[in-house]
């Protein structure tokens, strides 16, 4: 199959099964449908590759939010778009073609804590100062913006580095 199909195809079902996911977990919360995304954007990372992954994190969010599945605020959508491709592109240069093992684990740990430190210096500390929020609104999506994207992403990551050899080895890469 010509690589370019092959690229576009395997994208495209990973937007697909991440809508799916976001759609079907938004009512268990941030902790299950921000596992599931992670879960996702590592696995394109992984069993993807690069382009696959970035261009799957950098989508996410804007589909997210036309579908109305994540923040009701566009200004953050394109922040956590750049913080969704900096855990892509962690996990990709950490892991990339190489055989999954223990270092797997590791780079999702960074890739955790890359994105998390991401989204909490776009999103809490220069976006939503601006956006002159109520008090009580700028708490509850500042709070939405910390430790529960650090945990989230570590619980996709694992996963996704987990089942990536599986999904690897399906694929033949």
């Amino acid at each position: 199959m010509n690589k370019k199909v092959l690229w576009i195809t395997e994208t495209a079902v990973m937007i697909a099964v991440l809508i799916a996911l976001q759609v079907l977990t938004k009512p268990m919360g941030q902790l299950v449908t921000g596992s599931c995304v992670n879960l996702v954007l590592g696995v394109a990372a992984i069993a993807g590759g690069l382009w696959c992954g970035v261009t799957v994190a950098v989508l996410s969010p804007f589909f997210a939010f036309l579908l109305q599945i994540g923040p009701a605020l566009f200004p953050i959508v394109p922040m956590i778009a750049v913080g969704n491709a900096v855990l892509v592109v962690v996990l990709y240069f950490v892991v990339g073609k190489k055989p999954l093992g223990v270092m797997s684990y590791v780079s999702a740990v960074a890739a955790a804590a890359a994105k998390f430190v991401t989204l909490w210096l776009l999103i809490v500390k220069l976006v939503l100062p601006m956006l002159g929020l109520p008090e009580q609104k700028l708490a509850v999506m500042s709070a939405m913006f910390t430790w529960p994207q650090l945990v989230t992403a570590l619980i996709g990551g694992v996963i996704a580095v987990t089942i990536a050899p599986v999904i690897r080895k399906a694929l033949q890469k």
